[in-house]
């Protein structure tokens, strides 16, 4: 095999990839060999007739296609190892030449990874964010916890109020005729959660059980029913059964049955501040992550082809996929219960594909301008964690790697300090807008 490399434009390049004559002929008989029992030819049993009666039939180029497909791979990979530039994008293959007797000859045109001109990356400013934690968010975590462990109770002294449950029966008319669709009996309806149109559930607050109510509505202008957007609509109803939920006591008895940690309210309160703060420390430093990056990727220059964006979309397609495929639902039920087409989904996830790219090249970047590589430590370290994440003895999860594999460690783990040195870097503000009063007007004197 020998490989020639044509740069092109745009960070893309033309890789002509020739396989020796006697490489394709093997191709050929392997097609022949495995396309021969589909064959039939007169006076032969099928998968027995010669390779040079069929082709002397069918024409000489009739195991081409096969064989071209078996050598493709292979020598693609195999120039891959040979080529020093490096590739980012799925190959764009086209036949240059395949003739029995002569070299088999195709050319892959690749994106190459672009360069990255870095701008500012120290001392790049991102917002500071909030992370104490006040009593209010304190109060409407337990109060989320109260909820998880109420309990619902019957209801038959009282009409229907917001949070109930009611139990109904309903009909619905516009101009005085009943619409498909619009009759329901023992529905089960949250009042305040907003599972019907505007205006329904709000006008049953009051309804009491037993007797008829009528709830005046006007069905949406982009109602998915077409003939009744628009349209005002009154659907009788009647009031079944009513139900309410009832919350525990917040005392110290109900703080024992959902906390290992906490005896008493005041520990409690305590305990969900500290995971309040954790939560928000954590989601602050992703926060500050994704600041400081952006602010690296608008002050940096690099041309990213077209070829590698879209092999970056289709991977994070694929990667979906996969994640649908492991709750039981394939992308073709996916796009057909969303509506969706592939280029639809490949469209949806092209900002994201985008960023992604480019807050990697900026981060390598970095990487490589700071001089942050991984230790052997570190190394070691990764591929501990990763074993304990497949369960495989380290030694296992190397020979898995290969030698590319063990590379994306180690860029990977220089990737990651990269963006520790640039958030160690950042400068902290507070967001515009939120300055005190005084500080405000003080800015407003000295600009006059």
């Amino acid at each position: 095999m020998s490989l020639q490399v044509e740069k092109l434009e745009n960070n893309m390049a033309k890789l002509t990839i020739e396989v020796s004559a006697e490489e394709f002929e093997k191709a050929i008989e392997g097609a022949y060999q495995k396309s021969k029992n589909k064959i039939s030819i007169p006076g032969f049993r099928k998968g027995k007739a010669p390779r040079k009666m069929i082709e002397q039939m069918y024409g000489k180029e009739i195991f081409y296609e096969d064989a071209a497909n078996a050598l493709v791979p292979d020598a693609y990979d195999k120039a891959l190892e040979e080529c020093t530039e490096e590739i980012v994008s799925s190959p764009k293959v086209d036949l240059v030449q395949a003739e029995a007797g002569k070299p088999f000859i195709f050319t892959a045109e690749v994106a190459l990874k672009p360069p990255v001109t870095l701008g500012k990356y120290k001392g790049v400013k991102i917002d500071k964010v909030d992370v104490d934690v006040t009593e209010d968010e304190i109060t409407a975590e337990i109060e989320r916890e109260r909820e998880k462990n109420s309990r619902t109770i019957d209801v038959a002294d009282r009409a229907v109020k917001d949070g109930d449950i009611a139990t109904i029966d309903f009909e619905g008319f516009v101009d005085g005729v009943a619409f498909e669709g619009g009759k329901g009996e023992d529905y089960p309806l949250t009042i305040g959660s907003h599972a019907f149109i505007p205006g329904f559930e709000e006008a049953l607050v009051g309804a009491e059980i037993g007797k008829e109510t009528d709830v005046n509505v006007t069905f949406p202008e982009d109602y998915q029913a077409a003939e009744l957007a628009g349209k005002a609509a009154v659907f009788k109803c009647t009031v079944k059964k009513l139900q309410e939920k009832q919350l525990p006591e917040l005392d110290d008895d109900f703080v024992s049955e959902v906390s290992d940690e906490s005896d008493t309210v005041e520990e409690y309160r305590e305990e969900i501040k500290k995971k309040i703060s954790e939560r928000k420390t954590a989601n602050a430093k992703n926060i500050k992550e994704d600041a400081a990056i952006e602010a690296v990727i608008a002050d940096a220059k690099m041309d990213i082809p077209d070829a590698m964006l879209d092999t970056q979309q289709r991977q994070m397609v694929q990667e979906y996929a996969q994640r649908l495929q492991s709750q039981g639902i394939s992308m073709e039920q996916y796009m057909q219960f969303t509506g969706t087409t592939s280029q639809m989904l490949l469209e949806q996830v092209k900002p994201q594909a985008l960023k992604r790219i480019q807050s990697r090249l900026v981060l390598e970047a970095v990487a490589a301008a700071e001089n942050l590589t991984a230790t052997e430590e570190e190394y070691e370290e990764e591929i501990k964690v990763m074993g304990e994440a497949y369960q495989m003895e380290p030694d296992k999860v190397k020979e898995l790697l290969g030698e590319s594999g063990v590379k994306q460690v180690m860029d990977d783990l220089a990737v990651r300090k990269a963006v520790d040195f640039v958030v160690e870097n950042a400068k902290e503000s507070k967001p515009a807008g939120k300055k005190s009063a005084k500080k405000a007007k003080d800015s407003e004197t000295a600009e006059e």
